[in-house]
């Protein structure tokens, strides 16, 4: 049986002050939507799309349980998560896409 990955991924506003987490089977369409303010709910209120960090699983349950992990942290485990691999908190867009 064929299983869809999973991703996990951080996105943040501009000023890189409000931290979202999400799980999605196609991290690019999954941030396009966010980008262009068609996802209705948190992140379009408050301008959220700038993809800062995001993890690829094997399978979608594998992503849901870590989604789950990632939103029970405090902040500051979560901005040191992010600057493991994005210190400048670049916007990771251009590299899913690229």
């Amino acid at each position: 049986m064929y299983e869809k990955k999973g991703y996990t991924y951080i996105l943040t506003n501009v000023y890189n002050k409000v931290l979202y987490t999400g799980v999605t089977s196609d991290l690019i369409k999954r941030v396009y939507q966010h980008k262009n303010k068609l996802a209705e709910g948190f992140t379009k209120k408050y301008n959220v799309s700038k993809l800062v960090h995001y993890d690829v699983f094997e399978d979608i349950m594998s992503a849901i349980e870590r989604e789950k992990q990632i939103k029970g942290w405090v902040r500051r485990k979560k901005i040191a998560l992010i600057e493991t691999n994005n210190p400048a908190w670049k916007d990771l867009w251009e590299e899913i896409t690229g």
